[in-house]
């Protein structure tokens, strides 16, 4: 039982120590976390291509959303990878994330805005 108590001021002289007051929690700890925001932006979205979805592959799926991607539906393909996707899912998620659901190659500047000099 001495063991215990001994580990037990232990503690609380190293806490005391680290966090500058001798009460311990005397005072509350708060921590601001910072949002950082890792997608794209608005205008971003907007550069990416699109295409109508009887360009894909018959068959092809949003992998955002599950669902097949119909002739008819607005499509927006990612640079650089070419994974196509459901306009509006590919909108939300760029949003929140800079990286392709499926490969995860993240969109840089360099996806956005292709060089003017390109021969292709």
């Amino acid at each position: 039982m001495t063991s215990v108590i001994l580990i037990y001021l232990c503690f609380l002289c190293y806490d005391a120590a680290n966090t500058g007051n001798a009460g311990g929690d005397s005072e509350l700890r708060t921590e601001v976390k910072t949002v950082r925001r890792n997608g794209l932006s608005a205008a971003d979205l907007e550069r990416l291509p699109m295409v109508s979805g009887e360009d894909l592959l018959p068959g092809s799926d949003c992998a955002v959303c599950l669902d097949e991607m119909g002739s008819g539906q607005p499509v927006k393909l990612i640079p650089g990878c070419d994974h196509g996707f459901h306009a509006a899912c590919i909108d939300v998620w760029l949003s929140k994330n800079s990286a392709c659901p499926i490969c995860r190659v993240v969109i840089g500047p360099e996806f956005l805005d292709p060089a003017q000099n390109n021969p292709c």
